[in-house]
């Protein structure tokens, strides 16, 4: 499995497709991320949703995205690459089915968008089954014994490095990393991926303390070579055991 996974959070279809089109081929990339970002749990809305559309009101699958799946449309190369939901959404569990109909294999729940989170990893396995990969990511604020209880009924971990959710660019923060040592020394056999301000500059700090995965959204799709930027994190080390 590939150190750096490409995120993308496209602002329309066109975007969208452009991104997996430069990501799916790549050479150095097995995985990446499709941020979806309802408007309401975190914003501003990501393609295909719309806050006005959702604000208030139970989850409707947008149009466009039903649209493709009734089309029978898949994402990609799905041959190599293994797609990631990261959903920052309410209904979580209800947003994901469109994007499994569509090929993707991993969900990723955000901790905060549930009042009980031991529910909806339930709900989730009993609705799409257990050839799903499910993770849950955890905000900067929150507190590491949210995950605790589900530790058993979940794949991986994911840590959020910034302090708002949802917009690519921020810069990171430095309190992620107390939470990664606590948890990994505390759950070294967890894999752990952290999403947002991944850059070259702190990967090789965060691999030594114990991060598996690296979400790169802006290091790569604002870098002059994207597939020189994947090359660059790709030759970085993991530390033995990690």
């Amino acid at each position: 499995m590939s150190i750096v996974v490409p995120a993308v959070l496209p602002s329309s279809r066109r975007e969208f497709e452009e991104q997996l089109a430069l990501f799916a081929h790549m050479p150095g990339v097995d995985r990446i991320q499709i941020d979806v970002v309802d408007g309401r749990f975190a914003a501003p809305a990501s393609w295909p949703y719309s806050a006005e559309a959702t604000k208030g009101a139970p989850y409707i699958a947008p149009a466009e995205l039903s649209e493709m799946v009734a089309a029978g449309q898949m994402l990609p190369a799905l041959e190599r690459v293994a797609y990631e939901i990261d959903l920052m959404s309410f209904d979580a569990d209800r947003a994901a089915g469109p994007w499994l109909a569509l090929g993707a294999t991993r969900l990723t729940f955000h901790a905060e968008s549930t009042v009980d989170l031991t529910r909806l990893l339930a709900d989730a396995r009993t609705r799409y089954g257990d050839d799903i990969s499910y993770g849950v990511a955890l905000n900067i604020a929150s507190d590491t014994s949210l995950l605790s209880p589900n530790l058993g009924s979940i794949d991986y971990v994911q840590f959020m490095g910034i302090a708002q959710i949802g917009k690519q660019g921020q810069p990171f923060d430095q309190r992620v990393l107390e939470k990664i040592i606590i948890f990994h020394k505390r759950h070294p056999e967890v894999p752990i991926q952290i999403d947002g301000g991944v850059s070259l500059g702190n990967a090789e700090r965060l691999l030594s303390l114990g991060v598996t995965s690296l979400i790169a959204g802006s290091a790569l799709l604002g870098a002059a070579n994207p597939a020189a930027e994947v090359r660059k994190f790709e030759a970085l080390k993991r530390p033995l055991g990690v």
